[in-house]
């Protein structure tokens, strides 16, 4: 099961208190305070982990509690510090504050690892308050209290290619084809209810991230249909593949028109999604009547338009091509070195040989 939205509550561990205590041994009539410090509480920290794909498991478990930090003892003994919470979350979570609405962090990356809530610092036993004038003191403090909050989680997901089109467009299919992924394929709409990722591998060991949205239908910005809500995961992607069906059924939108309907709505969705690099791909080639549906798209379109069969496997290597380029000129150029300024010479040593 495909879960991108949870709510989850963290509490870090409060601080121990300290200890209220005083050194009574036979033998030694010069005891004084031995109150000792109390721990420090759990830190809730999150990662994000390759190893996790959805927020399954944030559905049932709502409450993430650090351990508190233990009380000092006598004998100048320092409580044990709480024991921290790293929660797992898959990589390309955004984690809001359910509060604020405020961004906290974007784990785009595998291995990060950030604390989100930190414990409570132990309180001080009354040793620490003894001083020359002062010998004998009560005073100890209770240790900070934990930090609670509530954390808004929104997943999405990281791939170089998202595939976009009109419900029964045939984007199932072209995934299963192009990768070995087994999503669902049926011939009514709306098949795919989840967005699904595979990995397209070509030649020479080179491999493409490719991700499967729901079908979009016009109004989907309002709610129509399953809505536009999985947008937001190829908002990530770095090119669109605007999948288009050359031989729709009678009731459906023509080639043209089902194009416009979903860069319509690419555009009042995101102008980022809207501006992202596209590759038209017109499918169901093998089907009577495709070619003259793809030279009407080829004329009016200015962008590359391809021809495929996703079921027939025709045109998928010259595809699978183009995505290959357009992702390698789409990805971010490395910042350039910086190079090695000439050493300054003070005046008064320029003279000097």
């Amino acid at each position: 099961m495909f879960v991108d939205e949870a709510e989850i509550y963290v509490m870090s561990g409060s601080g121990g208190a300290g200890c209220n205590s005083f050194r009574r041994e036979r033998c030694r009539p010069k005891g004084g305070p031995d109150g000792g410090n109390g721990g420090d509480g759990g830190d809730v920290y999150i990662e994000a982990c390759p190893a996790v794909e959805t927020l399954l498991d944030f559905a049932g478990k709502h409450h993430w509690r650090a351990e508190k930090g233990r009380p000092g003892e006598g004998s100048d003994c320092r409580g044990r510090n709480g024991e921290d919470v790293i929660i797992k979350l898959p990589v390309g979570t955004l984690v809001y504050d359910r509060e604020t609405g405020i961004l906290l962090k974007d784990l785009s990356e595998p291995g990060i690892l950030v604390k989100i809530a930190g414990g409570g610092q132990g309180g001080r036993g009354n040793k620490t308050f003894a001083t020359p004038t002062h010998q004998a003191p009560v005073e100890f403090d209770p240790g900070e209290p934990g930090i609670e909050r509530w954390l808004s989680l929104k997943l999405k997901l990281i791939a170089d290619v998202g595939f976009v089109g009109l419900p029964n467009a045939g984007k199932s299919t072209l995934l299963s084809v192009m990768s070995k992924a087994a999503p669902k394929i049926a011939s009514y709409p709306f098949t795919t209810l989840r967005p699904q990722l595979g990995i397209c591998e070509l030649s020479d060991y080179r491999r493409i991230v490719l991700a499967d949205i729901p079908g979009l239908i016009e109004g989907a910005h309002e709610g129509a249909g399953l809505g536009d809500e999985f947008l937001r995961h190829i908002e990530r992607t770095r090119v669109i593949v605007h999948l288009v069906d050359a031989v729709p059924m009678e009731s459906e939108p023509g080639p043209l028109e089902a194009y416009r309907i979903i860069r319509g709505e690419l555009a009042k969705f995101s102008d980022v999604l809207a501006s992202k690099p596209e590759i038209v791909a017109v499918n169901k080639m093998d089907v009577y009547g495709a070619d003259e549906a793809f030279a009407e798209m080829r004329e009016a379109l200015s962008c590359e338009v391809l021809p495929i069969s996703a079921v027939s496997r025709i045109g998928l290597e010259a595809l699978g091509e183009r995505m290959w380029r357009v992702v390698g000129k789409a990805k971010p150029k490395p910042a350039p070195s910086s190079e090695v300024q000439p050493a300054v010479v003070p005046p008064h040593l320029r003279d000097m040989s």
